[in-house]
């Protein structure tokens, strides 16, 4: 009876038309992808941050191989245009406890001569100890699961426009 219904729930979502998110991506940026992220001459470190979220993104959301930018058949590129880091509550003695990271990215698609444009933003709140400075670790700790958010939403938009894409051919 079990492997029945197992049968049955494969035939009911393969006639569906169910397609992973990876598979429209795939469509999209093909199966070989080189990254690039633009330096910040104010925060070269954080760059060094977003450059290993994508990687990890292109890897683990779009299923894809990184490769040489010679090699690959669509290459992304991304610049920081925002990072910062603002209040978001205190305690009873008007100490910040917890802070939130705002980061805003500019990512160009570019396969072949065409190139697209998309600007992915997210925040990430995370807690400090009263009365302390952010430490360097939780600065980029912050800064890398923001700047995850922000890939996770290009991935998003990616994975629509590759939906769209296959659906008017």
């Amino acid at each position: 009876m079990r492997l029945f219904w197992l049968l049955f729930a494969g035939v009911i979502l393969s006639g569906c038309g169910y397609k992973p998110s990876a598979q429209h991506a795939r469509a999209l940026l093909g199966e070989r992808i080189s990254t690039e992220v633009r330096v910040s001459l104010q925060d070269p470190q954080n760059s060094v941050l977003i450059k290993d979220a994508l990687n990890k993104a292109v890897i683990t959301r779009f299923r894809a191989s990184l490769v040489p930018r010679a090699e690959a058949e669509s290459h992304l590129v991304i610049s920081i245009k925002e990072l910062k880091f603002s209040p978001l509550q205190y305690n009873q003695n008007g100490y910040i406890v917890a802070y939130r990271t705002i980061i805003a990215l500019d990512i160009e698609r570019i396969i072949g001569e065409q190139r697209e444009r998309y600007r992915a933003s997210s925040v990430y709140d995370f807690t400090i100890e009263p009365n302390a400075i952010i430490s360097d670790q939780a600065r980029f700790e912050a800064i890398r699961q923001s700047a995850q958010k922000a890939l996770d939403l290009f991935v998003a938009q990616a994975v629509s426009q590759g939906a769209n894409t296959k659906e008017q051919e």
